[in-house]
């Protein structure tokens, strides 16, 4: 009689180097998709970027954004003993209108010590305004979402002034204000709200690929509005 002796197979052995090659052969087929991708698609982008910094005033952006806007997101540090020193963020209603209603540039808005910011800016005077064109539907309406850099915003800050009412253009700033925002008329009684404007120290703008530009404050406020 023949004895037929059947070699044990290694299966741990087996299934190691199937595994090693699916890794290889994945990896490979990674490879091949980024290398053109990097070759094809960053090519494009960093291609349009170029053309972008040529013909785009990021400091006419941000002017704009600030005009077409009615209100910002505002951060402060907030004193209110829940979150001492924490980030606080609050909506404030904005505008930057002549009586006329051209842009100015400068930041005027409304403030009450019942609410966040009004306490926030007394103790520590440092505040920053967000401004996003999603805010005008812009991006929306265009399929942008609101985080993406093609989304337009622009990051300003500075410090809270409050305007002296004897000063001679302190009714026609209020005036101003209350015309694109009617209802402050009655905040103005009501709460005790004070007229106020940024006293601008930094001006970020991201609305491409590529990281923030940072907008001189000279250049913001001689830039015309888009």
């Amino acid at each position: 009689k023949h004895s037929w002796i059947v070699p044990e197979i290694d299966y741990n052995m087996a299934i190691a180097n199937c595994s090693v090659f699916t890794f290889l052969l994945a990896t490979f087929m990674i490879f091949n998709y980024c290398a053109a991708y990097s070759a094809l698609e960053d090519a494009r982008i960093i291609s349009e970027y170029k053309r972008y910094l040529r013909t785009t005033d990021h400091a006419a952006v941000a002017r704009s954004l600030v005009h077409k806007t009615n209100w910002a997101s505002v951060g402060s540090i907030s004193t209110n003993d829940k979150i001492a020193d924490y980030p606080m963020v609050n909506i404030i209603s904005v505008d930057d209108s002549a009586v006329d209603g051209a842009s100015t540039g400068r930041i005027h808005f409304l403030l009450t010590d019942l609410d966040f910011t009004g306490p926030d800016w007394k103790h520590i005077n440092k505040v920053t305004f967000l401004f996003s064109d999603d805010q005008t539907l812009n991006c929306k309406n265009h399929g942008l979402d609101p985080m993406e850099p093609t989304c337009p915003r622009t990051i300003i800050s500075g410090k809270v002034k409050q305007l002296d009412k004897n000063d001679k253009n302190y009714n026609d700033w209020l005036q101003a204000f209350t015309v694109r925002h009617p209802a402050a008329k009655s905040w103005i009684k009501a709460h005790s709200f004070y007229l106020c404007e940024l006293e601008i120290e930094n001006i970020f703008v991201l609305d491409f690929y590529g990281g923030p530009h940072n907008v001189a404050v000279s250049d913001y406020y001689n830039a015309k509005p888009n």
